[in-house]
C-alpha cells in the first residue's frame, strides 16, 4: 500500500513494514540455505577430519613401524649386530599400538580391514622373533627370511589397500562439499541480488517520504545552533517525524530554561564573590558576622537573614546577628527568633547539608514534624515559642546552613522568605552553602588572630617582664661586684707581702670576679638590645689599632694556653665609623672563643684587610671545630655546640649573639665557615668610611 508524505497518522514503520518484511524474508531465506549448506559441509568435513583423516594418518604410520621393525630384524640377520636386535624389540609392539588407535576412530568396513593388519603382521612378527632368536649365517635364517618377507608382504598388501580406499574416500568427501559450496555461493548471490533490489526500492520511497519533514527540521536546528534560541521546528510529516520535531522544540524550551538559570547562577556567584571579598577584608569576628548576615541576606534576595552562634558550654544557639530587607541590620542583642537547641545544630552539621522547606506554614499548621528536619525539629516538630515567631514573621520558604569548620561548629545562617511565589532554588540553596562556607573559614582566622593576637601579647609582657628582671638584677650586681674586685685589689696592695698560696686564691676570686663581670655585661647588653635600646655611637676609628690592642690583651691568655697567636693587618689604617668600644668587644670575644676552643700546640690566626670598600676580618683557629648541623644555630643566644659542652668549656652562649647585633648594627655582616676537629674561622664586613667620615658605599 502507497502511503502519501503529509497525510496524518501515516507512520515511517508502516512504509517500511512491507518492504523490510520481504527483505527479512529473503534474509531469513539466505541464512536458512546459508545454514544448510554449511551444516552439510561441516559434517563432510568432520568426517575427514574425525574419522577418515585419522584413520589415514594411523594406517600409515603403522606401515611405517612395521617397515622399520621388519629392516632392523633383517639388518641384524645380514651384520649380527646387537643393536638392531634391540631396535627390532623396541618397535615390535608399536605397529599393534598404532593399530589399536586407528580403530577408536573407524567405520565397521575399516575396523575389519585393521583387524585383518593385525591378523597378518601378529603371523609376521611370530617369524620375526625366531629369526631374532636365529644365529645370523646359519641354513634357518635362509627358510625364516623367506616366510618373514611373504607374510610381511601380505601385510603391506592390505595396508595399502585401506589407505587407497581412504584416500579415495577422503577425495569424494571434499568433491562433494566443493559442490555444495558452489551452489550455495550461487543461491546466496540471487538471494543478496533479491534483497538489495528491495532495499533500494524501500530506500528510495522512504528517502521521498522523510527528506522535506526532515529538511525543515535540520533548517531549525541549524538556526538553533547559530545563536537564533526563537527557533522551532515544523510538526509534520510522519509520526516519527513530527516526534522528532515536538523533541527539538522541547530541547529548545528546555536550553532556554537552563541559559536562564545560568543566568541566575553566574549573577548569584557574582554576588557571592563579592560578599566573600567583603568578609574577607575584616579579621574581627563581630565585622565578619555583621558583612555575613547582611551581604547574604541581601545578595539572595531574602526577607530575613539571622546568624546564630555556638557559645562554650551553652545547650542552646542564640542569635548573634539578624537582619531584615525593611530595617536592615539590626542592633546585636535583639531576638527575633527563639534558641536553638545545640543538639538541633550539631545533627545538622553532622549531616554536612543544607536544610530546606518553601511551606512553613503548612507544616505549622499540621503542627508536625519538619519534613527531614535536624534533631528533635524533625522528630516532634518545632517548639511553641518558635511557631510564634515564625508565624509573626511571616515566614513561608526557609534556609538553614550550618557554619563550621572541620569538627568545629560555629553556627548556622538562617535564610527566611514571606513570598510563596519565591520559593528557594538550587541554585540559590548551592551559593548559601559555598558563601557559608567562606563565612566559616573567615570565623576560624579571625578566631585564630584574636587567640594570636592574645598570645602575642602575653609573650611580649613575659619578654619585657624578663628583660626587666635581667636589667635589674644585672644593675644590683655590678655594685656588690666592684666592691669585691676593689677589695681584692685593696688586699694585693697594702695589705702587706701575700704567701704564694694567698696570692694564687686571691687571682682565682679577681678572675672569676672578672668572668662574672663580664657576664652581667653581656646580659646588660643582651636586655638593651632586645629592648631596642642599644645604641653606638659612631666616630672614625682605626680598626688596625683595634687590632693590635686586642692581640696585646688576649697573647697572655694565647701564652698560658700554649696557643700560638698570629696577626696580619695592613700597614695603614683602616678607618670606620664605629663604636671604638663595641668593635673591641667583637674583637675580644672573637679572640677569645678563638684560643678557647683550641687546644695547647694550636694556631689562632687574626688578619684584616680591605676589599670593594669595606674592611674584612678574619678570626680563623685550628680548634675543635662546629658540628655542621649545628652552625645554623650558632648566632642564637645562649646556644653552646655540643661538642664544647662534651668537652666541659666553660661558656654562657652569648658572646655570638652580642658579636652579630653589633656588626649588624654597624651596618655589617659575620659569617662562619668550621669543619668539626679542624678549626673554625669567622668573617666580619665593616664599611669603611670616607674622607668625610661617612662609610663609603660598596
Amino acid at each position: 500500500m502507497r502511503l502519501t508524505a503529509g497525510r496524518r497518522g501515516e507512520t515511517v514503520a508502516g512504509r517500511l513494514t512491507m518492504a523490510f518484511g520481504l527483505l527479512i524474508s529473503l534474509l531469513v531465506l539466505l541464512g536458512v540455505g546459508s545454514l544448510t549448506a554449511a551444516l552439510v559441509v561441516d559434517r563432510m568435513h568432520n568426517r575427514v577430519i574425525t574419522q577418515l583423516d585419522p584413520v589415514a594418518r594411523e594406517n600409515l604410520r603403522a606401515r611405517e613401524q612395521a617397515t622399520r621393525m621388519h629392516r632392523a630384524v633383517r639388518t641384524y640377520l645380514l651384520t649380527g649386530h646387537e643393536a638392531e636386535l634391540a631396535a627390532y624389540r623396541q618397535a615390535r609392539d608399536e605397529p599393534f599400538t598404532t593399530l589399536a588407535a586407528a580403530g577408536r576412530h573407524a567405520t565397521a568396513g575399516i575396523r575389519r580391514n585393521l583387524a585383518a593388519q593385525d591378523r597378518q603382521l601378529r603371523a609376521y612378527v611370530a617369524v620375526a622373533d625366531q629369526q631374532a632368536r636365529a644365529a645370523p649365517g646359519s641354513s634357518r635364517v635362509t627358510e625364516l627370511t623367506e616366510e618373514a618377507a611373504r607374510r610381511f608382504g601380505v601385510f603391506h598388501t592390505t595396508n595399502s589397500r585401506l589407505e587407497k580406499h581412504l584416500a579415495d574416500d577422503i577425495a569424494r568427501e571434499e568433491n562433494r562439499a566443493e559442490t555444495i559450496l558452489e551452489g550455495g555461493i550461487v543461491a546466496i548471490g540471487l538471494l543478496l541480488t533479491a534483497g538489495g533490489t528491495v532495499g533500494v526500492v524501500a530506500a528510495v520511497r522512504t528517502t521521498r517520504a522523510l527528506t522535506r519533514p526532515l529538511q525543515g527540521t535540520v533548517r531549525a536546528l541549524d538556526r538553533l545552533a547559530s545563536g537564533d534560541h526563537s527557533a522551532r521546528a515544523q510538526e509534520k510529516g510522519p509520526q516519527e517525524i513530527r516526534a522528532v520535531a515536538r523533541s527539538v522544540n522541547a530541547l529548545a524550551d528546555e536550553g532556554d530554561r537552563l541559559r536562564t538559570i545560568e543566568h541566575e547562577r553566574t549573577a548569584l556567584a557574582r554576588t557571592a564573590r563579592a560578599v566573600g571579598v567583603r568578609i574577607r577584608e575584616h579579621l574581627s569576628v563581630e565585622q565578619i558576622l555583621d558583612t555575613a548576615c547582611a551581604g547574604i541576606g541581601e545578595g539572595l534576595d531574602a526577607e530575613h537573614a539571622f546568624v546564630l552562634r555556638a557559645e562554650d558550654d551553652s545547650p542552646v544557639v542564640r542569635t548573634a546577628r539578624a537582619w531584615s530587607a525593611e530595617a536592615g541590620l539590626l542592633p546585636p542583642g535583639e531576638q527575633p527568633i527563639p534558641p536553638v537547641p545545640l543538639e538541633v545544630l550539631r545533627d545538622h552539621y553532622r549531616r554536612g547539608t543544607a536544610w530546606c522547606h518553601n511551606d512553613l506554614p503548612a507544616v505549622l499548621a499540621r503542627g508536625s514534624p519538619l519534613p527531614g528536619g535536624p534533631g528533635s525539629f524533625g522528630e516532634g516538630g518545632l517548639p511553641q515559642d518558635a511557631r510564634a515567631a515564625a508565624e509573626r514573621l511571616g515566614l513561608v520558604g526557609v534556609l538553614v546552613v550550618p557554619i563550621g569548620v572541620g569538627d568545629e561548629l560555629f553556627g548556622a545562617l538562617f535564610l527566611a522568605r514571606g513570598r510563596r511565589q519565591r520559593p528557594w532554588l538550587p541554585a540559590e540553596i548551592e551559593i548559601a552553602e559555598s558563601m557559608t562556607a567562606g563565612v566559616g573559614r573567615a570565623l576560624h582566622n579571625a578566631l585564630l588572630y584574636e587567640r594570636e593576637t592574645r598570645l602575642v601579647e602575653k609573650l611580649r609582657a613575659l619578654d619585657k617582664a624578663k628583660s626587666d628582671f635581667l636589667s635589674a638584677v644585672s644593675h644590683e650586681l655590678r655594685t656588690p661586684l666592684t666592691s669585691i674586685v676593689g677589695y681584692i685589689e685593696l688586699l694585693k696592695e697594702e695589705t702587706g707581702p701575700l704567701s704564694p698560696a694567698q696570692r694564687h686564691m686571691l687571682d682565682v676570686v679577681d678572675r672569676n670576679a672578672n668572668r662574672l663581670r663580664a657576664l652581667i655585661e653581656d646580659l646588660l647588653t643582651l636586655s638593651r638590645i632586645e629592648s631596642g635600646a642599644f645604641r653606638s655611637r659612631k666616630e672614625p676609628v682605626d680598626l688596625v689599632r683595634l687590632m693590635a690592642s686586642a692581640a696585646d690583651a688576649i697573647r697572655p691568655a694565647a701564652d698560658a694556653a700554649s696557643v700560638t697567636l698570629e696577626t696580619h693587618s695592613p700597614p695603614r689604617p683602616l678607618v670606620l665609623m664605629a663604636d671604638g668600644d663595641q668593635l673591641d668587644r667583637v674583637l675580644m670575644n672573637l679572640l677569645s672563643n678563638a684560643v678557647k676552643f683550641t687546644p695547647k700546640g694550636g694556631k689562632v690566626t687574626f688578619t684584616a684587610d680591605s676589599r670593594d670598600g669595606e674592611a674584612v676580618v678574619t678570626v680563623s683557629d685550628t680548634g675543635i671545630g662546629i658540628p655542621a648541623e649545628e652552625q645554623e644555630k650558632l648566632f642564637r643566644r645562649f646556644f653552646r655546640a655540643s661538642n664544647a659542652t662534651e668537652a666541659a668549656i666553660p661558656g654562657t652562649g652569648l658572646g655570638l649573639t652580642i658579636v652579630r647585633n653589633i656588626i649588624a648594627n654597624h651596618g655589617g655582616e659575620v659569617e662562619v665557615e668550621s669543619e668539626e676537629g679542624r678549626g673554625t674561622t669567622f668573617t666580619a664586613r665593616l664599611p669603611i668610611a670616607a674622607a668625610g667620615g661617612t662609610p663609603l658605599s660598596p
